[in-house]
């Protein structure tokens, strides 16, 4: 099977299951973005432990507590 027949028997798979509005709602969560995520992640956590990672978290989930 190419490529192109693996993605159209895709599509034809999404839209007998989801319907056309559920696939297209479905295949807009994904997209391909830009940059190296890898090589960013490594910069922002640089010389960070997992504890003050987690405190980092809990902070921005809870800006009203204080830890």
């Amino acid at each position: 099977m190419t490529p192109s027949q693996l993605q159209a028997q895709g599509i034809k798979a999404l839209v007998r299951e989801l319907g056309v509005t559920g696939m297209v709602r479905f295949l807009q969560q994904f997209e391909l973005g830009a940059g190296d995520y890898t090589r960013e992640r490594h910069k922002w956590l640089k010389g960070k432990s997992i504890e003050k990672i987690v405190a980092e978290i809990r902070k921005l989930k809870h800006p009203s507590r204080k830890r």
